[in-house]
């Protein structure tokens, strides 16, 4: 980072006690995260509407001896192990799993606090190792965990483990390069590879950040030959690190991204997603533009108040999205000491400096003319928002502002000209002005007021703290200033970072999403699929247009669902359902030409049985008739529907027909006279049934003999089930095809077919098998990977 390698050691680590410093911050944690750690409030949003209930499905997986790696309880069946955000592989997540059968919300919450507390103390830790002064470490642990995006975007859970990661592979890779150590290098690409297996923006931003900062460090040294050779070796174990945890679950990801529903994004639509240059003006002015809340009072870019008088910005931004504020003490250093003064581009910190400037220019996306060329980095399309970049610059601005603390304690700032100074005055009094222009400009000056008031009233705490703190430090009463900045950067981040509608909810508004809900709706799903139970049925239901939080409520109560919440969806079963990211709103259940509304095939083959709606149903599928659908209920939160027509889930059928399933799904046409209770349609020859007395065909013959197929067991990653077929046949398994799905009779492998479009199928022997389907992703892996090895060796032409 801002030290050279092992041919160059930093100086001391000793000089201020680590301990004392580290309790400083964890008092600050515990103060600044109270609100949530007590369960007055809890991380709402994407927390609860996507990630607890994934964490609720891993708990229970687990715990009740089965596996997490597909569920069935979203989107008729999906494969979690290569999902990103599923929590299998997020080590702090995964342990709560581990412990606690029925995690609550307070422990998914300590979990993404915890984390950003391990990255606050991994600055910490960066600080000692350079003997940097203490209230710098706290001014950067403090501003890192509590500032910008890990305060505003807290309920983007991933991302925040993410930056989470990225603070302690910072501290580990600097250890291993200063020291020459093999041990840090391959603890830092450990970290470096759960920071991977996140998937997402921060990682990658993070990842071309950290090789920067290496490349830089070494490029740097006195010595850059002898650096290199001194580096190599740490270097290579952090990347057996990183290769060791990331690979697998990378590569499950990667194949799953090719059948997703998500395409790659172009630079126009990532543009769309980019930081609006208005919105610096919030690394000064905590909720300048009202992101806090209530909604209606935000007037930020891209609010329909902003674009009433500036025009439409053409951005696809929530109102938490664009906030940088950590704190006056580190953003106020920055723009005066480190900016007029010019401290930030000294050699132990011009790195990080620029590595700050690229992450700008990245996060302000289309206004500027350098995102064009970061665009072309590797992997960065497909990622939709720039914005996301503000996770890293407030990690990078944090230490940043820690490190202009230091050389204020320590007396080793730039000393201000006069020009500098009237310079540094007028930084803050245009922001003011502008701030003041703007609010009068789009007509919301009272509510900038306040903000703005509450930034004056913050900005004279600051200073007499920082004037207070620098007294002690000359002193030599070093942990005496800490306290007084930590103290002083804690109130300041309550007031202006504190709960807010983005980030802190009442616990009861998501009771829907704890297992033991008395939740009427759910409970009256539960009783009727359990009612409607039988041999070969297992029935689903769906959440339409009822709130927020409630599509993966199926996830937690065990539920099968033909809807989800997830923005990364098999897309196969996207194309055939018209099922999408979301479905909060009535509008936003959206169908297909294959299924064209509750009425259809295809809804009646998922065996789509009861479906809850927050309107009534025809609202939401205009096409529907009297009678098609039977209301059974009226809960508090939903009208409740019966689909009389739905299929069993298993069903033993003797007839096949080869169909071209892509025609299928575009053109929404079954073939003439097909009924899946008689025959199955396949994309291939029909495969000959396993040896037995009959003849095979496409019909078989002879007088029809009484024929059955049960469920015997039915878990996430395996489905048995007891047929007896006198004369063969072929079963079909309604739940979502997918390749890493195998198949056995009697304990014998047995060819998986790709049923009616969707779903499964397997040719039976005449007499009484046990067939079971099994869910292998890690084998299909490998089988996958052989193939296109071999595809890439054969000769072209």
């Amino acid at each position: 980072m801002s030290q050279p390698p092992a041919s160059e050691p930093a100086s001391p680590a000793a000089r201020w006690p680590f301990a004392s410093v580290v309790a400083i911050v964890l008092l600050c944690w515990i103060a600044l995260s109270w609100p949530w750690l007590s369960g007055v409030v809890t991380i709402p949003w994407d927390a609860k509407a996507h990630f607890q209930p994934q964490l609720q499905f891993l708990a229970q997986a687990w715990h009740s001896g089965h596996s997490p790696f597909w569920t069935p309880y979203v989107f008729a069946g999906s494969p979690q192990v290569a999902d990103p955000q599923s929590l299998i592989f997020s080590p702090p997540f995964a342990l709560i799993a581990a412990l606690e059968p029925v995690p609550g919300f307070r422990l998914g919450d300590f979990a993404v606090l915890g984390t950003l507390l391990a990255g606050a103390l991994a600055f910490v830790v960066i600080f000692r190792d350079r003997d940097w002064h203490p209230a710098g470490a706290v001014v950067a642990a403090l501003a890192f965990a509590f500032g910008a995006a890990a305060a505003w975007r807290i309920q983007h859970i991933g991302q925040v483990l993410s930056l989470g990661y990225f603070a302690i592979t910072l501290a580990l890779i600097s250890r291993a390069l200063e020291r020459g150590s093999i041990a840090y290098g391959f603890a830092a690409g450990i970290v470096a590879g759960f920071m991977v297996l996140g998937r997402d923006q921060v990682a990658l931003l993070g990842v071309y950040v950290l090789a920067g900062l290496v490349i830089a460090a070494i490029a740097m040294a006195r010595n850059p030959w002898q650096a290199l050779r001194t580096s190599l070796l740490p270097l290579l174990a952090g990347g057996l690190g990183a290769v060791l945890v990331a690979t697998v679950p990378i590569l499950l990801t990667a194949v799953l991204a090719e059948e997703s529903n998500r395409p790659a994004i172009d630079l126009i639509g990532a543009g769309k997603g980019s930081l609006h240059p208005a919105a610096l003006l919030t690394g000064l002015f905590a909720n300048l533009y009202g992101a806090a809340g209530p909604l209606e009072n935000f007037w930020g870019a891209p609010s329909p108040a902003f674009e009433a008088r500036f025009g439409p910005q053409d951005l696809y931004l929530a109102r938490n999205m664009s906030q940088l504020y950590l704190g006056l003490i580190p953003m106020g250093l920055v723009l005066t000491i480190g900016i007029v003064r010019g401290a930030l581009l000294r050699r132990e910190i011009v790195a990080l400096s620029v590595a700050t400037l690229l992450v700008l220019i990245f996060a302000l996306g289309r206004f500027t003319p350098g995102f064009r060329l970061l665009f072309e980095l590797p992997g960065i399309a497909f990622y939709r928002r720039p914005a996301d970049a503000l996770f890293i610059l407030g990690a990078l601005l944090a230490l940043l502002g820690g490190y202009l603390t230091h050389l204020v304690m320590t007396g080793t700032e730039p000393r201000a000209r006069r020009w500098q100074r009237i310079l540094e005055v007028a930084i803050f009094a245009v922001a003011l002005a502008l701030a003041l222009r703007l609010a009068w400009a789009v007509g919301r000056l009272s509510l900038a007021i306040v903000p703005l008031v509450t930034a004056l009233l913050c900005g004279i705490l600051c200073i007499g703290a920082l004037v207070a703190a620098r007294g002690f430090a000359l002193r030599g009463a070093g942990l005496a200033a800490a306290i007084v900045i930590a103290v002083t950067l804690t109130v300041d981040l309550s007031v202006n970072n504190g709960p807010s509608e983005s980030t802190a909810l009442p616990s009861q508004d998501y009771d829907v999403l704890r297992a033991d809900s008395t939740n009427e709706t759910i409970a009256l799903l539960k009783r009727e699929t359990a009612r409607t139970a039988g041999p070969d049925r297992r029935d689903r239901i769906e959440l339409a247009g009822i709130g927020f939080h409630w599509p993966n409520a199926s996830l937690v109560h065990q539920l099968d669902n033909t809807l989800g919440y997830n923005p990364l969806r098999l897309g196969l079963y996207s194309k055939a359902t018209g099922a999408g990211d979301h479905v909060a709103l009535p509008d936003q259940r959206t169908f297909s030409p294959l299924m064209p509304g509750y009425r259809s095939l295809l809804a009646d083959m998922l065996g789509l049985r009861f479906i809850a709606t927050g309107v009534p149903v025809e609202q939401i599928d205009k096409a529907l008739k009297p009678g098609d659908l039977t209301q059974i209920a009226r809960t508090p939160d939903a009208y409740v529907y019966e689909n009389p027509r739905a299929l069993p889930r298993v069903l033993l059928v003797t007839k096949t027909a080869k169909a071209d399933f892509d025609a299928i799904l575009a053109s929404g046409q079954w073939p003439a006279g097909f009924d899946p209770r008689q025959t199955v349609l396949l994309d291939r020859d029909t495969p000959p049934l396993p040896p037995g007395p009959i003849v095979t065909g496409r019909s078989l013959p002879g007088p029809a003999l009484p024929s059955s197929v049960r469920i015997a067991d039915y878990g996430t990653t395996e489905v048995t089930l007891k047929v007896d077929a006198p004369q063969g046949g072929y079963v079909v398994l309604n739940d979502v095809w997918h390749h890493w799905w195998q198949a056995e009779i009697d304990g014998a492998p047995a060819e998986l077919l790709r049923a009616n479009v969707l779903f499964r199928a397997v040719a039976v022997p005449p007499g009484r098998s046990t067939v079971r389907f099994v869910f292998r992703p890690f084998r299909g892996l490998f089988e996958d990977i052989g193939t296109r090895l071999k595809a890439e060796q054969r000769p072209q032409g």
